[in-house]
């Protein structure tokens, strides 16, 4: 059974940072981290492949830093810098290399029930 728990989720002033990680059973091809904030639509962060191949979104670009350990199955966003518009609820999934490419990320496989994120001004 496909088991995903992120962790590391909390509240943090501007300009704080936080590392989330989520253990990831059902990473076969590739993770992502996916975000939706109160009242919004769900919105990718970023992705990493099984090589370790990487994207982030530009919202976030240069302040998360998405990885990958492999032997633990774990994945990780480092984010720094956060800003209030960063607060939401955080999920990884994880599906085939074909939907993260296509960031059509409401088509991943597995889900975990996420990680609070506030970031108070």
């Amino acid at each position: 059974q496909v088991h995903q728990e992120e962790t590391g989720g909390g509240s943090v002033q501007a300009g704080g940072s936080l590392r989330l990680s989520c253990v990831a059973s059902g990473f076969t091809y590739c993770g992502a981290w996916i975000r939706q904030a109160p009242g919004k639509e769900l919105e990718g962060v970023a992705n990493i492949e099984a090589d370790g191949t990487t994207n982030v979104e530009d919202s976030v670009k240069g302040r998360f830093t998405i990885s990958l350990d492999n032997a633990k199955n774990t994945m990780s966003l480092q984010m720094t810098n956060l800003k209030p518009e960063d607060t939401a609820m955080y999920y990884c999934a994880t599906g085939s290399t074909y939907v993260c490419e296509a960031r059509n990320y409401n088509a991943m496989d597995y889900w975990g029930k996420g990680t609070l994120v506030t970031v108070s001004s």
